[in-house]
């Protein structure tokens, strides 16, 4: 097993340093003494530069932060590190696979040490205009993928069910006879999740006059229409950028049934059941710890129509070259909260590097 881990590494590292063929020795990869990283930060996207335009995930962690190291990287963007804090932060690029693969590459490449690491993903979201409203952050604790199923479409599907979706291994939507989960879902340490949202949960987050025009569309959700808040709020990972109100109904359902009403869909977006997927596997081979990942999720746009418009009429005003209503502040928010946890890991690392912080 050794023997395999160690040829795997080095595989992975021809891969993420984006060397040549023949450019790096075995030898020379063995050599180098891998970068101790105390926190990993995923970010997903980026608007067109890195700094200096309209702000994406990443660019206020490259503006804000100081990175002594930009390390090559064969994915969506090159991986920066700062050495005396131990601080990394990455671009998966969107998507379950993309953040899948990024994570992997990231976890197998030899020239970091990432087995006492914090990961802690950094994204925005659609939010359930029910729970919260644009510019609010979410820490998930179970993640639920919206993917892995069988489809019909609707005008096919038996008068009786609500939905054409509905889980592998059952005979209808919501089946009873529920399976086991085997990557519909995934519970995120509960006490981690816990801490990091007490630590946050009193801080005021940013807001925008104009965002509230949006907001005041949705008369029949009280919670859309307040300030941006921290919550505790579960998250659905599907690869299809689904709308409206129905699926909405939808995710809420699928997110109830796996995790047997203890859970509640309040963001949406794509990539972190791949993520955490990913840093699962390479928990078992040492390389990550698992107990050790967190999400947080800041609603940019609403997962649902107001009453106003149709959900077609939502979706395309909002996706349309990133015109969601509350992107600038969602962006805003999730550096501002995900750092209070970052740099707290960070200066008091020698309390967290092996004890994990929680909360019962």
């Amino acid at each position: 097993m050794l023997v395999r881990v160690i040829s795997l590494t080095i595989v992975f590292m021809l891969f993420a340093c984006g060397a040549p063929d023949g450019e790096v020795s075995v030898e020379e990869t063995e050599k180098e003494k891998p970068r101790p990283v105390k926190v990993v930060v995923v970010t997903l996207f980026e608007i067109g530069d890195d700094t200096g335009d309209r702000a994406g995930e990443f660019q206020l962690w490259k503006e804000r932060r100081q990175f002594d190291e930009i390390l090559p990287f064969h994915g969506y963007k090159d991986l920066h590190y700062n050495s005396e804090k131990g601080l990394l932060v990455m671009v998966t690029g969107i998507g379950t696979a993309r953040a899948a693969a990024a994570t992997m590459a990231v976890g197998m490449d030899p020239r970091f040490d990432l087995s006492k690491a914090y990961w802690l993903t950094v994204g925005i979201a659609g939010i359930d205009p029910e729970d919260a409203t644009v510019g609010s952050a979410a820490w998930a604790e179970y993640l639920v993928d919206g993917d892995l199923g069988h489809h019909i479409d609707a005008r096919e599907i038996p008068e009786d069910w609500p939905f054409g979706y509905f889980p592998r291994y059952t005979t209808r939507p919501f089946d009873p006879k529920k399976p086991e989960p085997s990557g519909e879902m995934y519970r995120l340490n509960p006490g981690l999740t816990e801490w990091a949202y007490q630590l946050t949960k009193d801080i005021e987050l940013p807001d925008d006059p104009s965002v509230q025009l949006e907001r005041d569309l949705y008369t029949e959700h009280p919670n859309a229409r307040g300030k941006p808040k921290v919550i505790k709020g579960d998250h659905i990972a599907a690869l299809t950028f689904w709308h409206g109100a129905l699926l909405n109904d939808w995710a809420n359902q699928l997110v109830e049934y796996w995790s047997e009403g203890k859970g509640n869909m309040v963001t949406s977006a794509m990539e972190d059941t791949g993520s955490y997927l990913s840093i699962s596997w390479l928990d078992k081979i040492g390389l990550a710890d698992k107990d050790r990942f967190m999400v947080l999720r800041m609603g940019s746009n609403f997962t649902m129509q107001p009453p106003t418009r149709t959900a077609a009429e939502n979706l395309l005003k909002e996706t349309q070259g990133y015109k969601y209503a509350g992107l600038e502040i969602a962006v805003e928010s999730g550096y501002i909260v995900a750092s209070r946890v970052v740099d707290e890991l960070l200066e008091n690392w020698a309390q967290y590097e092996d004890t994990i912080p929680t909360i019962e």
